[in-house]
């Protein structure tokens, strides 16, 4: 006999619940109700919802489950960035960030794959090759369990992995965050960011209405093929042609996250090339000077190129802002996130059962 598996109810969008309840004969009303208490009031079992009949209590935990991540380590940088390591159910691990924008607000990083198979030459996530996609409910929950702790107003897929690589859990992902009868994000909350894959964005941009970001990093099709591999597959022109067909709203434009490396693409003449690429596109230059970490040889410019690069740009006409690096003594800044060995290790003993 066939042991039917149970569902995770967090791998569901508000239409999957409410087919799934209707093969069961139950009213479309009682999949908002599960959402509520499941985003809402953050249950994390079928017996806590009284509103439902015991009997329906019964059946739902006959066929599903209610799915949740705890943090094994926490650690909390000087200006206030704190990083939070997951282990996942199959011994895996992943980051999630929540960064302090103001005394009143809070953006969330999170992953959206078990490392990376991009091999950015910046990025500590990269070396790890790609072990896996996240499903929909362990992105969600990374969401679930800081916001349990603390607010967040923004929700950033900048965490470990390529987002569009993983489109469909992603999609899902966002669905459910900007659901009215869970956290009811806004899609100006949400931000996606990609490292180039133009046939997904195209397919992004048809059904999401979320922010896009695009880490560029160079201007040339010869730097950009070195720092970033999928160059090679999609380069500068492909994927500026993307980004032009790219449907905004009024006032919304495209990110464009530029890492500056020393002596690799922080000239006055990248600068130049940048405005030239950048002409025509409704953009937005966030630029990061590289975090600097052991296993990369690559350094961060002094500040007067930092300055005189932004200047050049902001005097063209372009929004440059310089981003600035949080968390980088937890390691928890841009192209710093592993779930490191160490930090797994560390975590080693604690209770892995959280994973639901």
């Amino acid at each position: 006999m066939k042991i039917r598996q149970k569902i995770d109810i967090k791998n569901l969008t508000l239409d999957d619940l409410t087919e799934l309840l209707g093969g069961l004969g139950k009213e479309r009303f009682r999949a908002r109700q599960l959402m509520q208490w499941i985003y809402r009031h953050g249950v994390v079992s079928f017996d806590a919802m009284t509103t439902l009949s015991k009997e329906f209590r019964r059946e739902l935990a006959q066929i599903a489950f209610i799915s949740t991540l705890t943090p094994q380590v926490v650690e909390e940088s000087r200006d206030g960035t704190r990083k939070f390591l997951f282990l996942l159910g199959d011994g895996e691990s992943i980051e999630a960030v929540r960064i302090p924008m103001d005394k009143e607000r809070a953006t969330l990083c999170v992953s959206t794959q078990v490392g990376c198979a991009m091999g950015c030459a910046f990025c500590l996530t990269g070396t790890l090759g790609l072990r896996r996609n996240l499903d929909t409910a362990e992105i969600v929950n990374q969401v679930c369990a800081v916001m349990a702790e603390e607010p967040v107003g923004n929700i950033v897929f900048m965490g470990m992995g390529e987002p569009l690589a993983n489109f469909d859990n992603v999609v899902k992902a966002l669905n459910i965050l900007q659901m009215e009868e869970g956290f009811d994000f806004s899609a100006r909350k949400l931000t996606i960011s990609t490292c180039g894959l133009v046939p997904e964005m195209k397919r992004f941009g048809e059904g999401c209405s979320v922010g896009l970001a695009v880490s560029l990093n160079a201007a040339t099709d010869e730097v950009r093929d070195r720092l970033m591999p999928v160059n090679r597959r999609y380069p500068l022109a492909q994927l500026m042609a993307a980004c032009r067909g790219f449907p905004l709203k009024q006032r919304q434009r495209i990110t464009f996250e530029y890492i500056l490396i020393q002596e690799v693409n922080d000239s006055l003449e990248d600068a130049r090339r940048l405005v030239r690429l950048l002409h025509g596109v409704k953009a937005k230059v966030n630029l990061i000077p590289f975090n600097e970490h052991p296993a990369s040889s690559f350094r961060r410019p002094p500040e007067d190129r930092i300055e005189a690069f932004q200047k050049h740009l902001l005097d063209r006409g372009l929004v440059a802002v310089r981003r600035a690096s949080k968390g980088e003594d937890i390691s928890a800044a841009c192209g710093q996130l592993k779930g490191s060995r160490e930090r797994r290790d560390e975590a080693d003993g604690l209770d892995k059962a959280a994973v639901g």
